[in-house]
């Protein structure tokens, strides 16, 4: 594997809205993020990934771009974004955008001009189709729920693809004059300066164009779209490796997918030296949910579904190049909440969690808040949620035979907009996030998770993330925890995470108890811990001893 700019680095991903306001008009913006970079700079990230800051109607809270080249007037200017990549720079901050092409906005111009005439050059830069049998043109469901096709306004029998919301129509790749477009628009921002990119829903490009229909999968007769994708993602690499060529390869630029249903075939094509992309995101442990039918069908997961799910990805790519741990995103609920009992939601559980993530191979992106070990926020009524998702997989529910209280109770567990409310700066009004009451819900616990409280605890979560970070870069051990192998142990041991990271005979141990006694463990080399989460933890000729809801490393002799 060829030596990179990125590799060793840390992630944090920011989602703009919800960061820090600094017009007091209750939505993040880009001037609120360079009056913090000091503190992403402090904690010891590398780089940023912003979700979408571009011109959009927010349908899909920016997900749904009407501009590719301006700056949301919400988030600020072309000018600040400038100022945000140039002063963090001076911090030796790389920013990669979020980049979102298998759609755009309705309100983009090219799909305006669309609707007047279909059959127009824009309009085949885009998906329509004749109904049949007075019905759309196939079954499948879209990712926001209800058919992928919506009628066009004037037409009577014509009907636009959308594998998300109708405000978001799909693009055709199969149009080269497309396809040059957006390459032309990658460049612009790589010539900016944006580092690289994280690239959205990229495996949903490629459709079978005679839309045949698929066995429904529910009680509303539909198909979930991802499952004609998954059948196709093997014919996304020709396409995906022509956008690297035009765009990527010129810039050296780091790009992270998302890449859902993606088969281990097809896996060492998508990423590394020769691959599509530089990486891509690990979503084992959340791969089982993707094609169930709704929230009212998810199970509860736990820390062994975490650690196996990550586990058999570790394993896969050793030989291969680097993939991107997470433990959450914009787009799923707080990690404690998800992986945990209420009762286990406590730093000590985040920050055994903490150390189990950062130390396995490839580039960790942290997602704000995470540092300070954030739960789920509590949803009071369906009001409060702001997600289209939330909305469509409400109703799911109650057409499952699930109460009004049971529903919210699901999205309470389930809801993207877990992710997504308002970081916790101090315990002021509004948490430090904004003068003015915030576009989504406050957590509960403010008062006392946020960062002025964290900062001046040296045992929070947030100092302990910053003593991870710090010891995952020390010069001692920088090259084992990058290129180092990974090697499982304990695999069938209830609630304990451990594993080695070993490079030129040289061995770390991680090692988790997620159980609620003490646990002892017995491995030939283990002679000094260089980290732990708790005091108690113990090492004595050879056999250490780990408190309940704890974590620590560990050298090893070979």
């Amino acid at each position: 594997m060829e030596k990179n700019w990125w590799h060793g680095k840390i992630a944090y991903q920011i989602y703009p809205k919800s960061f820090k306001d600094s017009n007091n008009d209750g939505i993040g913006d880009l001037r609120g993020i360079i009056n913090k970079l000091d503190y992403l700079s402090n904690l010891g990230i590398d780089i940023i990934w912003l979700s979408p800051i571009y011109q959009s109607p927010f349908v899909d809270n920016g997900y749904d771009i009407s501009d590719y080249r301006n700056i949301a007037s919400v988030f600020g200017t072309m000018e600040d974004f400038k100022e945000l990549l140039e002063k963090a720079k001076t911090q030796n901050i790389s920013i990669i955008l979020d980049l979102v092409v298998n759609h755009c906005s309705s309100e983009h111009p090219l799909f305006q001009k669309a609707l007047k005439n279909p059959f127009s050059e824009e309009g085949s830069y885009f998906y329509f189709e004749k109904g049949r049998d007075g019905h759309a043109p196939d079954n499948l469901r879209s990712y926001f729920g209800g058919s992928v096709w919506e009628k066009v306004p004037g037409q009577d029998n014509l009907y636009y693809l959308h594998y998300f919301a109708k405000g978001q129509p799909d693009l055709n790749w199969t149009n080269p004059k497309l396809r040059e477009k957006i390459y032309d628009m990658v460049n612009f921002w790589l010539k900016m300066g944006v580092a690289g990119f994280r690239i959205d829903a990229i495996m949903n490009i490629v459709k079978d164009t005679k839309f045949p229909g698929l066995p429904a999968d529910d009680s509303d007769n539909l198909c979930a779209c991802n499952k004609m994708t998954n059948a196709l993602v093997d014919k996304t690499v020709p396409l995906l490796n022509e956008l690297k060529a035009h765009t990527f390869d010129k810039f050296n630029a780091l790009t992270v997918a998302e890449a859902f249903g993606v088969n281990d075939k097809l896996l060492p094509k998508l990423y590394g030296d020769e691959g599509c992309f530089s990486t891509l995101f690990d979503f084992a442990a959340r791969q089982p949910y993707e094609l169930l039918p709704g929230y009212y069908a998810f199970f509860k997961s736990n820390i062994n579904n975490y650690r196996d799910a990550n586990f058999a990805t570790q394993k896969k790519v050793l030989d291969s190049g680097f993939i991107c741990p997470i433990l959450e995103n914009h787009d799923e609920p707080r990690a404690l909440s998800f992986y945990f009992e209420k009762e286990e939601q406590t730093p000590k559980t985040a920050k055994a969690l903490a150390t189990v993530f950062m130390f396995l191979r490839g580039l960790p992106f942290i997602y704000q808040g995470q540092e300070l070990g954030m739960t789920n926020t509590c949803f009071e009524s369906l009001d409060e949620f702001n997600d289209l998702l939330a909305y469509d997989e409400y109703k799911k529910c109650i057409n499952h035979g699930l109460s009004e209280k049971q529903a919210l109770a699901v999205l309470n567990e389930q809801s993207r907009d877990h992710g997504r409310t308002p970081m916790l700066w101090d315990d002021s009004l509004h948490a430090g996030f904004s003068e003015h009451t915030p576009w989504l819900k406050i957590h509960q616990d403010y008062k006392k998770l946020n960062v002025k409280t964290q900062n001046a605890d040296d045992n929070s979560v947030l100092n302990t993330y910053r003593k991870l970070i710090a010891l995952r870069k020390d010069a001692r051990f920088v090259e084992i925890f990058t290129y180092g192998t990974f090697e499982a142990l304990l695999e069938n041991e209830d609630r304990i995470v451990a594993y080695l990271r070993s490079l030129n005979g040289s061995t770390l141990a991680i090692f988790a108890n997620f159980k609620t006694e003490e646990y002892q463990i017995y491995h030939q080399g283990l002679h000094e811990i260089v980290f732990s989460t708790v005091k108690d933890n113990t090492l004595k000729d050879e056999k250490l001893t780990l408190a309940p809801y704890s974590a620590c490393v560990c050298l090893t002799n070979p």
